[in-house]
């Protein structure tokens, strides 16, 4: 019984932590663009058009 006095702040701490790490990354704008790396794999920069 004493071990859930430890582990539930520590999972809740985790939790909020990776809830907040989420709303951030929604704010920067990480999920802005999904289809741009898709296409930006299929583009060839490192061949030269001479």
């Amino acid at each position: 019984m004493n071990v859930i006095v430890y582990l539930l702040p520590i999972a809740l701490a985790l939790g909020l932590t990776a809830l907040g790490a989420f709303l951030w990354s929604l704010k920067s704008g990480q999920y802005d663009d999904l289809d741009g790396a898709g296409a930006r794999i299929l583009d060839d920069d490192d061949i030269r058009k001479d």
